[in-house]
């Protein structure tokens, strides 16, 4: 399919598709009990339902676009590899590293790009926003820091608590913070953007 013939998502539906994963994630995790998983088995239940549901999701979202963003694919590829790890090596260490290794690596490449001096948050973001080059620059390092934040909760919620409380601060944290971040950063983006681009309103 040539480029005129691709439609975005709907933004519900790629929603859907980012979260529905993490979602079956936490269900299985939470009410895997009720299927006779043992509860020492319901991290592994969940991985497992995890990886399945995360390829489901990318190959739905290739299939409608035929192109797959470059977030949820690196993040698919990290679930793959350690959720796998963690069902092969029957360790559930592997899976709560996860975000630690994606977050981190997201952060990292934010800062060697504006290292390069080519800021690479408008290609995560699909070229959703318009800015100038301070604009850019300035919420490139900010978004790298607050990943880097990220992977930091991550390690610190994994090693002090229970399973079960660091699923749900998977599911129910990382998300909410990441939406408040992101919501915090609209003074920055109303003063750097480029409101006379020639691109569609």
């Amino acid at each position: 399919m040539d480029e005129a013939g691709r439609r975005p998502l709907h933004p519900a539906l790629k929603l859907a598709l980012e979260l529905g994963p993490l979602v079956l994630f936490f269900l299985a995790n939470a009410y895997g009990d009720r299927f006779g998983i043992a509860q020492d088995r319901r991290i592994f239940a969940a991985t497992g339902l995890f990886v399945a549901a995360t390829l489901v999701a990318l190959a739905v979202h290739y299939v409608l676009v035929r192109r797959l963003p470059i977030m949820p694919l690196v993040s698919a590829a990290v679930v793959i590899v350690f959720g796998g790890l963690t069902i092969v090596l029957n360790d559930e260490v592997f899976i709560k590293l996860k975000p630690t290794i994606v977050n981190a690596l997201f952060g990292a490449t934010l800062l060697l790009g504006l290292y390069w001096r080519k800021p690479l948050l408008a290609i995560v973001l699909d070229s959703m926003l318009s800015l100038t080059e301070e604009g850019w620059r300035k919420l490139t390092f900010r978004w790298a820091i607050f990943f880097f934040v990220l992977a930091a909760l991550n390690e610190i919620v994994w090693r002090t608590q229970t399973t079960d409380a660091w699923v749900n601060f998977k599911v129910f944290g990382i998300m909410p913070l990441t939406v408040v971040f992101a919501l915090s950063q609209t003074p920055l983006i109303l003063r750097h953007e480029i409101k006379d681009h020639g691109g569609p309103a």
